[in-house]
């Protein structure tokens, strides 16, 4: 008798490894595009850790897997979520100003971020809730996931600089807007130059210099292409979608796995944001002392000035917005995204800047008041 029941608890025992496998050989296979290479954060951790917390909040019902940037880049990556050809991307609305101007008013704001991890959760809770940024979205067939944040930007240049009147004049390449507008209030010149396409820019002389993280020393191997690192504090990039969804994956997936998809893009996002804004520009500042670039600090009128520039260009930005590109209620819009910056600001300080504690906060926050069933679609 008891060596019937050891077959027949072998028998479910194996029955049971047989659900396992097939339910994972059975999972979703989604074709992911970071658009950069594997040393930037925004593929590693983004993606890298993306595909484990995908299946793990799917249960293994989805998974993934990571395409290089001969497939997709940064610059065509509307085009391959449209297309198909990618299902989840690294989508950088600050590209398409035109087609996405209410997730750019915020994306714009730069020098109003001051913590990385408190932009995650004021950006997503933002624009998850907006009605127009999510209208934008849904004409371009993309479905808004979460959005991961730099360290805030300095200076990286060829030249010292550490005064206004040491920008007069200097070609520097931007990230966006804000900045270009902050540049020339600076009296330097703008140079939209692919980030990708920085060192060989800085290595021809065709640019003096960037705002951009000091991470950027790493990601992209700039340790032979700059000799002035100047720590100013020009805020943070946060114009980003991290794992955005093409609407043609998104509409064929249950409510279920859309949330999924969510929480995961969500803790990739806490992840990416600790590599890319605490741990990476450590790391970057000693590359830069062994690489001989001399680090140097702003001094007190370029703080100045561009605090003046901050509250100046809020005014500027939202009549912009609406007389460019025909943003309702601008100014409202602002105050929002504002408070929900001090709001941010205020969890994360209750909470601490620990990644898995953000990305529960936002799922709280933000997720757990979505109805998947519609959100997307």
């Amino acid at each position: 008798m008891m060596k019937i029941k050891s077959v027949v608890k072998g028998l479910a025992v194996v029955a049971m490894a047989g659900g396992v496998m097939a339910q994972t050989a059975h999972a979703r296979d989604l074709r992911l595009a970071p658009g950069v290479p594997p040393a930037h954060p925004a593929h590693t951790p983004l993606y890298t850790e993306f595909v484990t917390a995908l299946e793990e909040e799917s249960e293994g019902r989805l998974s993934g897997k990571i395409m290089g940037t001969e497939i997709a880049s940064l610059g065509n990556m509307r085009t391959a979520l449209r297309s198909g050809l990618v299902e989840a991307g690294l989508l950088l609305p600050a590209y398409f100003p035109a087609d996405l101007p209410n997730f750019n008013l915020i994306g714009d704001m730069a020098l109003l971020g001051t913590n990385s991890f408190a932009m995650n959760g004021a950006v997503t809770e933002y624009i998850a809730t907006c009605d127009d940024c999510q209208a934008e979205l849904n004409q371009l067939g993309i479905v808004y996931t979460s959005t991961h944040t730099t360290d805030v930007y300095h200076l990286l240049t060829n030249k010292p600089v550490t005064t206004v009147e040491d920008l007069q004049g200097m070609r520097l390449r931007v990230g966006g807007p804000q900045y270009s507008r902050w540049l020339e209030a600076m009296g330097g010149t703008p140079a939209s130059t692919p980030v990708g396409e920085t060192f060989e820019a800085l290595s021809q002389g065709v640019i003096e210099g960037s705002i951009a993280s000091s991470a950027d020393i790493i990601s992209f191997r700039l340790e032979d292409a700059i000799d002035y690192l100047t720590y100013i504090g020009l805020g943070t990039f946060h114009s980003t979608i991290s794992h955005a969804t093409g609407q043609q994956v998104w509409s064929s997936l249950s409510p279920e796995d859309r949330e999924a998809i969510a929480r995961a893009s969500t803790r990739a996002s806490a992840l990416a944001t600790q590599r890319w804004a605490y741990e990476m520009p450590a790391e970057a500042e000693q590359v830069a002392k062994d690489s001989g670039i001399e680090i140097l600090e702003a001094d007190e009128s370029l703080h100045e000035a561009t605090a003046r520039f901050a509250k100046e260009d809020l005014v500027y930005a939202a009549e912009q917005a609406e007389s460019r590109y025909g943003v309702s209620d601008a100014t409202a819009k602002l105050e929002r995204f504002q408070e929900l910056v001090e709001k941010w600001n205020g969890i994360i300080e209750e909470i601490g800047e620990d990644p898995q504690a953000v990305a529960d906060a936002i799922n709280r926050e933000v997720w757990d008041q979505v109805d998947f069933t519609s959100y997307g679609t």
